[in-house]
């Protein structure tokens, strides 16, 4: 699994989007898992393959299974299970890959509107969406029964909610409804750190709902950001985000409004953890924040303003928090939180 949109890092994928789908950039290499026209991969015999890979939306995964890293060191601080942590990321792979999979199902007829997504397989008919809908619902399950055979039951059920609520509530409830649709859609992309938390523990602490908290205040203005860049190709899908239905300053005004959230919870996990973590959240916090006003005071300015370089550094700073948050949990030292009290 974000987010650590499971999380974590690429993060540094390239347009994609949030949670356990979301937009997906159209290079043909980023976007869909397709190689160049000249590798040897796009030869006939690999394009039934690589197909199926892209429905999976890989570069997106990579977000949601790195943050499930950090997470599980925090819950094991000072410890490190590599045998679990690798068990746990496949599982979440399949569970993340399954519910990309089953938005592209949902989605193909909007896809083939848009440019950035009108490579992806069902857009261009390279899988036939019934085959497509299999193999979603296979993962899935596959994702259910691995984690409750390598960790525990509640990280299987917790994988399965995620998937039931990408694909319900976000993709056929809230995406084409409301310009609100990815502040409670990325809801899904902030569960791999429930599910990396009771992978260990078999419980969800509160160390894990700030995390969610982190993800989830963290993908409207890493979203909208994008969204601004692609807003035709939203209005022409009928799809109402906050950048086609808003004016660029409210849009911008809302990014920064969220970023400060995002930062505030971040700096809610420094007494669980030690002085590199704390570190690394007040200075990346510090930078994020720049970036997201110098955004806000371009568009109030009347200036042309470069949305996507906001996007792309969310990513950045993102994977920086919790590869901090890694760093800090492996080291064991003893928490803020200790030394205050």
């Amino acid at each position: 699994m974000r987010v650590v949109r499971g999380a974590i890092v690429r993060i540094g994928q390239q347009p994609s989007g949030h949670g356990l789908g979301g937009p997906a950039p159209t290079d043909p290499v980023s976007a869909e898992g397709v190689a160049p026209r000249s590798s040897i991969l796009t030869k006939p015999i690999f394009a039934k393959p690589m197909a199926y890979i892209a429905l999976t939306k890989p570069r997106v995964i990579e977000l949601l299974l790195v943050a499930t890293i950090p997470t599980m060191l925090l819950a094991q601080r000072g410890t490190v299970d590599i045998a679990l942590i690798l068990s746990t990321l496949f599982g979440g792979w399949m569970g993340a890959a399954s519910a990309n999979t089953l938005n592209c199902v949902a989605d193909a007829d909007i896809d083939k509107l848009m440019k950035r997504t009108e490579r992806r397989p069902l857009a261009r008919a390279a899988v036939p969406t019934s085959h497509a809908f299999v193999f979603g619902v296979a993962l899935g399950l596959g994702s259910f029964a691995w984690l409750w055979w390598a960790a525990n039951l509640l990280s299987g059920l917790l994988v399965v909610g995620t998937i039931l609520f990408y694909v319900f509530v976000y993709t056929l409830g809230l995406k084409r409804r409301t310009s609100q649709n990815v502040v409670w859609g990325g809801a899904a992309g902030c569960m791999p750190v429930l599910v990396g938390w009771s992978a260990v523990t078999g419980t969800i602490g509160w160390q894990s709902l700030v995390l969610f908290a982190v993800i989830f205040f963290w993908t409207p203005p890493h979203t909208w950001a994008l969204a601004m860049r692609y807003k035709e190709d939203y209005k022409a899908a009928g799809v109402p985000m906050l950048p086609v239905v808003a004016t660029e300053e409210k849009v911008t005004k809302q990014i920064v409004v969220y970023t400060w959230l995002t930062v505030f919870a971040t700096i809610a996990l420094i007494p669980a953890t030690g002085v590199v973590y704390a570190a690394v959240a007040v200075a990346a916090g510090a930078w994020f924040l720049l970036m997201a006003h110098q955004l806000y005071a371009g568009v109030r300015r009347g200036e042309s303003v470069k949305p996507l370089k906001l996007f792309l550094q969310s990513n950045n700073y993102l994977a920086i928090v919790f590869c901090g948050l890694a760093v800090d949990s492996v080291l064991g030292w003893t928490t803020v939180g200790s030394i205050l009290g």
